[in-house]
């Protein structure tokens, strides 16, 4: 990294402290922070609440004010820091040892400022290049951590790039609400839809009350293998993974609407096409998550599907495009959902039976033009959010490359105007 401004290691004293693990004895109860907790800079969930005596043996990180966290697992990039603005925060939460702390010298260093540099790519390589053999995964430990060199320009200007940084960072946190209100309109238009119908068929109709709550009075309660062509699950064998062939995917891949093949490995084309005797997937076809993951319908869009599914429902359209945009929606609707939390059957894991899947009772339209009117509608949503979706990732694409040309000073950030 080319720079004319000075640099420090985390192991410079005058500059930083590198915490090590212990905490206070404290009373009551706390929140634990693992690293799963975090997603990039920000909590997305805690652990739950530990007591001092009973808690998790890695739930051993002592928050300080002016302190930054950072992930010491290679190829992971999760950040976290306590500042005077989350100053309370410091006394609700436990951290993991999963995260190195670097306590700052608030006098040369700003914490948000060290925030910035621990989310850049440069960064963690350099981490990523030092990271020891732990157990599965390489971890960076605190000896290795004092060797990690960071650019230091004079105290304003990193209160100047933190500046900039954050108003990036604002505009993402804006894109990100405005992605969370546009599903809950989702939510809330599926669970009137799915009640009272399209808005142009409403006109004088009445309600009936039904298994699965109100509906029109005109519409139809149907089982879904009467609705489908007909209703499958896909294989219950556990293919071996193979370096060529084709992706598995099992309900874990179902996101957000969409297959994450990310995730998935593949099989041979041999297991590929002994799976596809008994669960072939068609265009328009609906996924649906049958164990851990309940749920997540997804719809196939792809003409020529070059994948297998393992213990993932499989609603057959006959490919039919509105007949399966109705269901999707229908099946990720507060209708839907509230009757599977009803019926489900619960163990050591939850699952949900091909049987149940078959007998699944979907409200239908005697109309088909309202089905297409119902799905149109939820789609134009479904749109919206995700323009909403790409605004907010280039944002983010934004913040990267700012950040990555402010720390190698291919931006004079002392000429920019704020």
């Amino acid at each position: 990294m080319r720079t004319n401004w000075l640099t420090k290691k985390l192991g410079d004293k005058e500059y930083f402290e590198i915490l090590g693990s212990g905490i206070e004895k404290f009373e009551g109860e706390k929140e634990y922070l693992s690293t799963s907790s975090i997603e990039r800079n920000k909590i997305i969930s805690s652990e739950g609440k530990i007591t001092y005596e009973n808690r998790p043996s890695r739930a051993n990180m002592q928050p300080q004010l002016n302190s930054v966290w950072f992930a010491r697992m290679q190829n992971t990039i999760k950040v976290y820091s306590f500042t005077e603005e989350n100053k309370d925060e410091v006394d609700k939460y436990i951290l993991s040892t999963g995260f190195a702390g670097i306590l700052c010298n608030t006098q040369k260093v700003s914490p948000k400022y060290l925030e910035k540099i621990f989310l850049s790519e440069w960064f963690n390589h350099l981490k990523d290049s030092l990271a020891g053999d732990k157990a599965i995964q390489k971890s960076l430990n605190n000896e290795d951590a004092k060797f990690l060199e960071i650019p230091l320009p004079p105290l304003p200007i990193q209160q100047k790039i933190v500046s900039i940084l954050d108003t990036i960072q604002s505009a993402i946190e804006v894109q990100e609400k405005m992605v969370e209100k546009t599903r809950e309109l989702k939510k809330s238009m599926m669970a009137e839809l799915f009640k009272y119908g399209a808005p142009s068929f409403r006109r004088g109709r009445k309600l009936k009350k039904t298994e699965i709550g109100e509906i029109p009075e005109d519409w139809e309660v149907v089982e879904a293998q009467n609705f489908c062509k007909f209703v499958i699950d896909g294989t219950h064998d556990t293919p071996k993974p193979s370096t060529e062939g084709y992706y598995l995917i099992t309900s874990k891949n179902l996101k957000d609407g969409k297959i994450d093949f990310n995730d998935a490995y593949k099989i041979s084309e041999e297991d590929f096409e002994k799976v596809n005797k008994r669960s072939k997937v068609d265009q328009y076809d609906v996924l649906f998550g049958m164990i851990g993951t309940i749920g997540s319908p997804v719809l196939v869009l792809d003409k020529n599907p070059k994948f297998a599914i393992k213990n993932v429902g499989l609603f057959k359209t006959n490919k039919k495009y509105f007949d399966g945009l109705y269901l999707v929606y229908y099946l990720d609707s507060p209708k839907a959902m509230n009757f599977l939390k009803k019926t489900i059957k619960r163990t050591t894991q939850v699952y949900l039976t091909l049987g149940l899947l078959r007998k699944f009772p979907f409200a239908i339209p005697k109309d088909r033009n309202e089905q297409r009117e119902i799905a149109e509608i939820l789609q134009t949503i479904d749109q919206k959010i995700e323009i909403e979706k790409k605004k907010k990732e280039l944002y983010e694409e934004l913040f990267k490359t700012m950040l990555n040309k402010i720390m190698n000073q291919e931006i004079d950030v002392e000429k920019l105007n704020l």
